[in-house]
């Protein structure tokens, strides 16, 4: 039961939930379309990743303060996590898109010239994952949602 006693923890937690739920009706706003396929996926606004750390981060720094070695630690796992998200994550993302064109460029090649006849769609191979990533705007939401989430928490204490 002490885990669950561990403040920056559980805000970590729930920021991660959180930002995944906040993503649904995001995307309704902008697409007008329902997707609670959201709240399990990566990728997306607000990003849950930058959510996490920077809650778990700021209340760090309300536990143990700036100074010390565990926000050090906190703050750099932060930094690099957010750097992932944007960097390596995205272009992955964006490799995935490119493969998704190319398997489906050789699908209609293999139609056209074999007759190859279409499969039904549960058949198909699901697509690649292309929303692994975030793009920078979705870090820095994501990263602005977790501090406001701590602060707003430490602040009704």
């Amino acid at each position: 039961m002490e885990l669950l006693s561990n403040t920056p923890l559980m805000i970590a937690l729930f920021a991660i939930f959180f930002a995944q739920f906040v993503k649904i009706p995001i995307q309704y706003a902008v697409t007008r379309e329902l997707n609670w396929g959201l709240f399990t996926s990566t990728g997306g606004m607000p990003s849950s990743h930058s959510a996490a750390v920077t809650s778990l981060t700021t209340a760090v720094a309300y536990e143990a303060g700036i100074s010390s070695t565990v926000f050090a630690v906190s703050a750099l796992f932060a930094v690099i996590t957010m750097y992932d998200a944007t960097g390596v994550r995205f272009q992955a993302g964006q490799q995935a898109l490119t493969i998704n064109r190319l398997r489906q460029d050789l699908n209609n090649f293999m139609e056209e010239t074999r007759k190859w006849p279409s499969k039904k769609e549960e058949e198909k191979i699901e697509e690649l994952k292309t929303l692994l990533g975030h793009k920078p705007s979705e870090v820095f939401m994501g990263a602005l949602t977790g501090i406001a989430l701590s602060v707003v928490f430490y602040s009704m204490l």
